[in-house]
């Protein structure tokens, strides 16, 4: 084979299932030979575009593809700039697609780069809300049918709702929650959720950064006796000190890092041992490079991996989890949003769902394609979100 060089770099977006994803086609000049990656910031899917067309293009074309970490280390800095969550999944699309071409170029699966399987499928966690305690029990049961044994449960979405707010006038808009109505609720879920359940299935939930530090603590030790899988996302990132007085208070797993987006982040929550699950979402901390680096420094901690599996995340994004999955020793669950029929026509070959478990095709590279004019079918839709403004009664601005 001639020397191997990238010669085209496009991104494609599309919407499918009316959720904006970014996914990354890198095209080499060995005829057939591409890689796909995933580059899905949902939010701002425009910005992401714009970093991997205007910048990160350039700085590839002729470049050899297999040098997937010398290409990681220079493309994190070409802006100089440590980089935030647009740079990051831009990046990520084009790691990712790396990848994608080395599997295909050694003709294997990606986990096989990686050490090969420890395990042959990825145990994953489905979301079960509902308006009150018995709809919740309703979604878990419906979950646990169909072969799942960990389930997160929310009542009423994050931060609850349905709750009586007691606003003053004029307000903003906004999508408003009672924090206290919230915390209050929760404890009361799960009293009647163990009652109903038993403790045979792994219930998890998610706090999505909606309340103050001091009753993030408070509700880590009520729910205690609960005996959660985890706690998942207690606090902002701008308040990470604050685990330490969770940790030193009560014995609930926590779970951390779907908001992160560098090491600074999460290197003083491992090393001291202050969580139970690291749970970034891969595409926004670079890539499939960073996250594999990530599962070992956790694996020396004993902290076990839960990386972020949202309905924005492309199937090429989902497989990338899986396949860290499969190697990864200290795995602990995969968050698995449903992967819709409409979207598998767009990626064939997208990860399937069987009694619980998530697999990937064992065929070289991720496994997933890419059919560019089903795709071009669904274009995306360049609206604001409104679920990020977040209120609380009084009407001032909440952390989503």
């Amino acid at each position: 084979m001639a020397q191997v060089e990238i010669r085209d770099v496009r991104v494609i977006m599309t919407a499918p299932d009316g959720v904006n994803l970014v996914v990354v086609k890198i095209e080499t000049n060995e005829p057939g030979l591409y890689g796909l990656g995933c580059a899905t910031f949902t939010q701002r899917h425009l910005a992401v575009a714009a970093a991997v067309e205007h910048y990160l293009k350039p700085f590839l074309i002729g470049k050899d593809p297999r040098r997937i970490e010398d290409i990681w280390q220079t493309a994190m800095v070409s802006g100089y700039w440590r980089n935030g969550p647009v740079l990051n999944n831009a990046v990520s699309g084009i790691d990712m697609a790396l990848w994608d071409i080395k599997g295909k170029l050694c003709g294997v699966p990606v986990y096989e780069l990686l050490g090969g399987k420890v395990r042959d499928a990825a145990a994953v966690y489905r979301h079960a809300d509902g308006r009150d305690a018995s709809e919740v029990e309703e979604n878990v049961r419906m979950f646990m049918e169909q072969g799942c044994r960990y389930v997160r449960c929310q009542l009423g979405g994050y931060g609850g709702q349905g709750h009586k707010l007691h606003q003053p006038d004029h307000v903003l808009p906004g999508a408003y929650f009672d924090p206290d109505a919230y915390v209050r609720s929760v404890p009361q879920m799960f009293d009647h959720l163990r009652a109903k359940l038993g403790f045979e299935v792994e219930l998890l939930h998610d706090i999505h950064e909606r309340i103050v530090p001091i009753e993030a603590v408070r509700l880590a030790k009520q729910l205690e006796p609960h005996r959660l899988f985890f706690l998942e996302d207690p606090l902002p990132p701008e308040h990470l000190d604050w685990f330490r007085h969770i940790r030193a208070q009560c014995a609930t797993p926590l779970a951390m890092g779907e908001l992160f987006v560098h090491s600074a982040e999460w290197m003083p929550l491992i090393t001291e041992r202050l969580i139970d699950f690291i749970r970034c979402h891969v595409s926004a901390i670079g890539g499939l490079t960073p996250a594999e680096k990530l599962g070992t420094l956790c694996e020396a901690f004993g902290i076990r991996t839960a990386w972020h599996g949202p309905p924005d995340l492309s199937p090429v994004g989902m497989a990338a989890n899986i396949h860290l999955d499969l190697s990864s020793p200290n795995f602990g669950v995969q968050e698995w949003s449903a992967i819709s029929d409409r979207m598998r026509e767009v990626f064939p070959g997208s990860p399937v769902l069987r009694n619980g478990y998530a697999y990937v095709p064992d065929t070289p590279g991720f496994g997933v394609e890419l059919d560019e004019q089903k795709a071009a079918l669904y274009p995306c839709h360049d609206v604001l979100p409104g679920w990020t403004l977040s209120r609380i009664p009084d009407g001032s601005p909440s952390r989503p």
